[in-house]
């Protein structure tokens, strides 16, 4: 009977440590990211025919971006894109994969950069505004998907923060496609 005992108790402590586990597993890891990820880097690699590159992070790391028919390219086209040239990648992860929505070029005939301290960060009125180091303010627009996703950890962040805007500027207005802090 003790032998008996001993066992089912054994079996029972071994079908909570089962049930239990998954569980547990699943309460450690990380939650998924949603939205928008912007991604600086420099173009290592093209591969044309596999419609995919490789962009180089500041820190070094290789991310292979796809690129599809609905990607959007500010400063050349998709095939203009060449190794060397710093880009800004917006893409939404999918599983492992990185698909971009939309590159930025930065550079010649791409966006251009300026910097200052963050003044005022408003996302209903799409707007940036920032003082520049001569003293000047200065409110630039905000794309869509630069109100929504860019800066997130500069929304309190006002009169002390240094950042660095990548705008287009035509047609008489700056408008910001991304900014970052600067450290």
């Amino acid at each position: 009977m003790g032998n008996r005992l001993n066992i089912f108790i054994s079996m029972s402590m071994v079908t909570g440590v089962l049930l239990v586990t998954p569980a547990i597993v699943r309460s450690q890891q990380m939650p998924p990211v949603r939205g928008t990820i912007a991604l600086k880097g420099t173009v290592d690699k093209v591969y044309k025919g596999a419609n995919t590159v490789i962009v180089k992070t500041e820190d070094g790391v290789e991310h292979l971006v796809h690129l599809t028919g609905r990607t959007a390219v500010h400063g050349g086209a998709l095939d203009g894109l060449e190794k060397g040239r710093i880009v800004i990648v917006h893409y939404v992860p999918a599983g492992a994969e990185e698909t971009a929505e939309e590159i930025d070029q930065v550079g010649e005939n791409g966006l251009k950069t300026t910097e200052g301290v963050v003044t005022n960060v408003n996302r209903k009125e799409k707007t940036i505004s920032i003082r520049l180091p001569n003293g000047t303010t200065q409110t630039l627009r905000l794309t869509d998907r630069a109100a929504s996703d860019a800066g997130k950890d500069l929304d309190s962040d006002h009169g002390t923060t240094n950042v660095v805007v990548y705008f287009e500027d035509g047609s008489g207005s700056r408008v910001a496609h991304y900014f970052q802090k600067v450290s």
